[in-house]
């Protein structure tokens, strides 16, 4: 009895140390490394524990309330970009309003990101999600290659950048008013 209480605090321990690494962002080979835990191991612990949260409604809830907040979260970084971007075309700072356009798209991407792996946005949602990201996007590349060919000084600048984020083997270029 006593070694069955041994077995199970020890595997409760593991269980734990593995978890706590999982939920800082660790993947299961990473952990696996660290630990010097079979990889085989750390999954299946992992699995447990997802399974064991998922049945749990205290613990359901506490992820949904971390997930709100992080959206919100979220929504006040988005607001908080979108006041950057207006100040910078306030004082005409244009290197800081390209830096803030790219901030509110990664901002975006990165919150689509949460929601889905939450399973919170079906695949038509999402779908949709992405068009519309898709079309800010190129919104956001004509006005950038409208503010270059207005000013030349940074064109080269904002032209490497957009290269740098843009798909590879689409060409970004400008046309040159004369």
């Amino acid at each position: 009895m006593q070694n069955e209480e041994q077995l199970t605090q020890q595997h409760l321990e593991e269980a734990n140390k593995v978890v706590a690494e999982y939920l800082k962002g660790n993947d299961p080979t990473q952990i696996s490394k660290e630990l010097a835990i079979p990889r085989k191991r750390v999954t299946a612990l992992i699995s447990e524990w997802q399974a064991m949260a998922s049945d749990n409604a205290a613990i359901r809830a506490r992820a949904k309330e971390a997930l709100v907040a992080a959206d919100t979260h979220y929504g006040h970084l988005i607001k908080k970009a979108y006041e950057v971007i207006d100040e910078a075309t306030t004082v005409g700072n244009l290197g800081a309003k390209n830096n803030g356009i790219k901030l509110v798209l990664d901002i975006e991407s990165r919150r689509i990101e949460m929601l889905q792996k939450a399973g919170l946005l079906e695949n038509k949602e999402l779908a949709e999600e992405m068009i519309e990201i898709e079309r800010k996007q190129e919104v956001l590349k004509e006005i950038l290659k409208d503010v270059a060919s207005e000013h030349p000084e940074i064109r080269d600048k904002i032209m490497r950048r957009l290269a740098e984020v843009s798909n590879q083997g689409e060409a970004v270029t400008v046309v040159h008013s004369v």
